[in-house]
């Protein structure tokens, strides 16, 4: 892995300690308001949520620094404004790291098109029929879930399934090792009894030849 792509998934550095749990307080804090703010677009629009939710956050700091300023005039302290550790922190976010997750995310994009292209188009019959498996099955979890709690489902297994694998790396990696051994079976069976695609074509061009 080159210098550059290291640089560039730095950028993700802060979203992965989350999700792995390295502050304990502060995942919980960003799983409990994600699923909290989730929850509530399932009563309420999303505008209504965020207004409400920036209204709590701003009524909570604002009660918070009466009861400083009303504290410190009891003690007769000097301790200043109670977020000045907060206003001095630069919270803009920089251009370089701005670029490169921009960069990452647009890979990504132009891969996924590619790989809609090819599918769409039964560039190979085998990846058209699977990709048409995830449809058939995406039928049926769209007729039990509504998009919002598939998102909520995500959230709840970001928060866990990376870190559940982190440490029970050796055992998962076995069995995933078997069920891609058994399903490469299942599909070099299938491609047997149906030769189809770039191999059927190629093994064709020869044979043509061949008759000329």
């Amino acid at each position: 892995m080159d210098d550059d792509f290291r640089r560039k998934l730095a950028v993700f550095r802060p979203l992965a300690e989350l999700i792995y749990w390295r502050d304990v307080k502060k995942s919980a804090v960003a799983l409990v308001a994600s699923l909290s703010v989730l929850l509530a677009l399932t009563f309420c629009s999303l505008i209504s949520v965020l207004a409400y939710s920036c209204l709590l956050v701003l009524v909570a700091a604002m009660a918070f620094r009466i009861y400083k300023n009303v504290y410190q005039a009891v003690k007769k302290t000097q301790d200043g404004h109670p977020f000045k550790e907060y206003l001095s922190m630069d919270m803009k976010l920089p251009a370089d790291n701005v670029h490169s997750g921009v960069d990452i995310m647009l890979g990504q994009l132009n891969a996924t098109i590619s790989y809609l292209q090819r599918v769409f188009l039964v560039e190979d019959f085998i990846d058209s029929c699977k990709f048409a498996c995830y449809l058939w099955v995406l039928t049926y979890i769209g007729a039990w879930l509504n998009g919002l709690t598939i998102i909520i489902l995500m959230v709840i297994a970001l928060f866990s399934l990376p870190k559940g694998y982190e440490q029970n790396k050796a055992q998962v990696d076995e069995y995933l090792g078997l069920a891609s051994t058994q399903f490469n079976q299942i599909i070099q069976k299938v491609k047997a009894v149906i030769p189809m695609g770039g191999g059927g074509a190629a093994a064709a061009a020869p044979a043509d030849k061949k008759e000329q």
